[in-house]
């Protein structure tokens, strides 16, 4: 299968810049995989799509704002970093620099007045990233929290006022570099009205990397090489979703990342176990799931691996006609855009 299967011509004004007041006015294009159907609605109406029973799963992960503008010690070079994950090291991180051929190893940059945050360039990664050392006056995710901006992705041009609308509102476990942006459509009555209806809701957890937006390089989609993320499902989430399974109830993940950590513990059968760690599966027609019936997901840029994802459960003609008609009916895509349900 090649890459070029999986693209589309996306008129740039669709390209949603700023997120909407309300969370759960987005609109929402309900594929019914099987039949091909496509229906025409507002993500608020997904309660109607979700039956008593079935197992809503949703990654509370919380975004850093993992991006900082500072100055190189002894020059005037303004220097970006873009933290991605932590090391076995306290305070070092492996990042994104920028201008990173002027950061050799020892270079120090200064975050905020008077060395509030400093970060010492330890080595070069392999991925083309630095490893660095940061010192600060106080925990380094409150330091984070006061000097640093979202690492919104790069087809998002607008400032970002609000940093909680780049959070889900169920976000608490702290270490994405990047939102699970399906999750950005909930709202706490949303989901109080979907738990009343007997919905099941349960969280796992995986830490969203920037690879995420890495366009696929290679010309056949079975050579493209997976970042990994770390996730963790803890065992009274996989009883609940085996419970829901084996009563006959839908598994309707929330986002490709919930996805991925799902059919990463997933068993032949479709249960799913406890556990953490880093995954790097690379889910592409033909794949045949094993823990997920449905997901709520975005859409996705043409040529990645999501497309891919969801081209995988719902099929790839099926996906790519939903976007033509998503095109048509001028949907917001990516990030901050409107939001798919396919069952």
């Amino acid at each position: 299968m090649r890459t070029s299967d999986f693209d589309y011509i996306l008129p740039e004004r669709l390209i949603a810049q700023t997120p909407l007041a309300d969370r759960a006015s987005s609109r929402l294009l309900v594929l019914h995989h099987r039949s091909g159907v496509i229906e025409h609605r507002h993500f608020g109406d997904v309660l109607g799509y979700l039956q008593p029973g079935d197992c809503l799963v949703l990654n509370d992960t919380r975004v850093i704002p993992a991006r900082l503008m500072g100055q190189k010690q002894g020059s005037t070079t303004i220097v970006e970093m873009v933290l991605l994950k932590p090391t076995a090291v306290p305070l070092v991180w492996e990042v994104l620099a920028r201008p990173g051929k002027r950061l050799p190893p020892g270079s120090r940059v200064e975050f905020g007045s008077e060395g509030r945050l400093v970060g010492e360039v330890l080595d070069n990664t392999s991925a083309g990233g630095k490893l660095v050392q940061f010192t600060c006056e106080t925990d380094l995710y409150t330091m984070l929290d006061q000097l640093g901006q979202m690492p919104l992705p790069p087809y998002i041009k607008e400032k970002l006022t609000d940093k909680e609308r780049y959070q889900t509102v169920y976000s608490r476990n702290i270490g994405s570099a990047a939102a699970p942006t399906a999750g950005l459509h909930f709202t706490p009555e949303l989901l109080d009205g979907l738990r009343q209806r007997g919905v099941k809701t349960v969280f796992l957890t995986l830490h969203v990397g920037l690879g995420t937006f890495r366009p696929v390089q290679v010309d056949d989609v079975a050579e493209h090489v997976m970042h990994s993320e770390y996730y963790e499902l803890s065992k009274s989430a996989a009883d609940e979703i085996n419970a829901s399974r084996q009563a006959g109830r839908r598994v309707i993940a929330v986002g490709t990342t919930s996805v991925r950590t799902l059919e990463t513990q997933a068993g032949e059968q479709g249960r799913v176990k406890e556990g953490n760690g880093w995954t790097d599966i690379f889910i592409y027609p033909p794949y045949r799931f094993r823990a997920v019936d449905g997901l709520i997901t975005n859409f996705h840029l043409p040529k990645s691996t999501l497309l891919m994802l969801v081209s995988a459960l719902a099929g790839k003609d099926n996906i790519l006609r939903a976007y033509h008609e998503a095109i048509q009916e001028e949907y917001r895509f990516f990030s901050f855009g409107d939001a798919m349900l396919i069952i």
